[in-house]
């Protein structure tokens, strides 16, 4: 069952200052060293704030550079709301990604691509947390998540009402960069980090793509190879 919501803890400056121009923020906590900033962040929000000997402490990231602040969740979506974000369907899907830090990178390149959704699985795939919310640098405020119980049983699903299931591979013959499926309804899957998509999500995958590299390069970082093909469906599109 997916969350209730995600979000309920941000840290980090941009990630902070985003929630709170989102309206979300309850609580700030702040740290004494950064009490001269404070009114600067909370602007005129009129966000209740405590300063802390050491913010450290209360916080779920290693660096929350002097600022945690307690939210209210963000709803995630259902995959039938994260196809109808876009016309035509513009969605990211990670396959078993379990670091958060590329969970962030990857919604923050969503964010600057003009995709508007990601797809993550409730299990086996990285918490859409503190962690997430401090990489993504306040995307996460503005791209969609939507949690599913299995990526392999998304994808048929995705293909049942006109969607294009793209996957990333090394080993593909065909190229990301010109595919004319990009213009269509398009799903576009990453696979773990170090191991790539599963196999039984790639057997079920419309088309397998590489993204071409120069010779000795084995891979590329899931969250790199995510943008690089987010930002490749708004060149063909022409909508960026």
């Amino acid at each position: 069952m997916a969350p209730a919501g995600i979000g309920d803890s941000v840290e980090g400056v941009h990630a902070v200052r985003a929630a709170l121009a989102a309206g979300r923020v309850e609580r700030l906590l702040v740290d004494r060293r950064r009490r001269d900033d404070v009114e600067t962040m909370i602007g005129t929000s009129g966000v209740p704030f405590e300063v802390v000997d050491d913010v450290r402490t209360h916080a779920r990231t290693d660096a929350p550079q002097g600022f945690v602040a307690r939210c209210r969740p963000i709803a995630t979506i259902s995959l039938e709301e994260a196809v109808a974000m876009a016309t035509p369907a513009s969605l990211m899907m990670l396959d078993h990604v379990e670091d958060p830090h590329n969970l962030g990178a990857v919604a923050r390149s969503a964010r600057a691509a003009g995709v508007p959704a990601v797809i993550v699985g409730g299990r086996r795939s990285a918490p859409v947390g503190a962690v997430a919310f401090k990489a993504a640098a306040g995307a996460l405020e503005h791209v969609r998540v939507c949690v599913v119980n299995s990526i392999a049983d998304t994808v048929t699903r995705l293909k049942k009402v006109g969607v294009w299931t793209i996957g990333l591979t090394a080993e593909a013959s065909d190229s990301l960069f010109g595919l004319s499926l990009l213009t269509e309804p398009v799903a576009i899957v990453a696979g773990a980090e170090g191991k790539g998509l599963s196999r039984l999500v790639e057997d079920r995958l419309d088309i397998l793509v590489a993204i071409p590299m120069s010779s000795g390069v084995e891979s590329l970082n899931v969250s790199v190879a995510a943008a690089l093909a987010m930002f490749e469906i708004g060149r063909a599109r022409g909508t960026l």
